[in-house]
């Protein structure tokens, strides 16, 4: 006798635990989400390619993220803790102000190629502002990272006196500046990276050093 209660969209667990296998879940999801964003506009990605390229259900998809803004603003979060766990492995806490805003540069550039995202004006012009303020929350720790490295740098009178948040919104934004160039293969990384290095480094640099 058929079992009555058995659902077709209803993934079989094949982790050792419900926990684990929604987990696996969300990182398959997210997976696609990396690989479709690296061939096409956030617009052009709709809930039924990114179920089709995960390989579950959209019914399964919507049961994990209800629309596409939780969706963009989960990957964005993936992107956050890529590049926060990246630079605190990176460099000492005893480098130099110099070095690591070079490093966080170089790191922010990788991670624009190893994981393409949507800018903020994308995400806004697809989502709607709620959204974008939601992503402003994920990419918070990047931006306090940089506010300490440039705050270090003006204490120890490498960088000149500056705008600390104001300043760091304008290194985000020429390095922002780069993603499409990069993810669409008109600059390499060596590139974008000499040219976004040498420009930060000019703008922050105390005169004389």
């Amino acid at each position: 006798m058929p079992a009555a209660c058995e659902n077709a969209d209803m993934p079989r667990i094949s982790a050792p635990n419900l926990r684990e296998h929604r987990a696996q879940t969300v990182n398959r999801i997210i997976d696609a989400v990396a690989r479709l964003s690296k061939d096409r506009g956030i617009d052009a990605i709709s809930m039924t390619d990114v179920a089709a390229e995960a390989g579950v259900a959209r019914t399964v998809l919507y049961n994990y993220f209800p629309d596409k803004a939780a969706l963009l603003l989960a990957f964005s979060q993936r992107v956050t803790d890529y590049f926060v766990d990246l630079f605190e492995q990176d460099l000492p806490e005893g480098a130099s102000a110099g070095s690591r805003l070079e490093s966080f540069v170089r790191l922010q550039l990788k991670g624009l190629v190893a994981h393409p995202h949507p800018g903020a004006a994308e995400i806004t012009a697809a989502l709607g502002p709620d959204a974008y303020q939601a992503l402003a929350g994920h990419v918070a720790p990047m931006h306090k990272i940089l506010c300490e490295i440039l705050a270090g740098g003006i204490e120890s009178g490498e960088f000149r006196p500056l705008d600390v948040d104001a300043a760091a919104r304008s290194v985000l934004a020429v390095i922002g500046a780069e993603r499409i160039p990069l993810v669409g293969g008109a600059v390499t990384l060596e590139d974008a990276e000499r040219t976004v290095i040498a420009f930060v480094q000019g703008a922050v640099r105390a005169p004389g050093k």
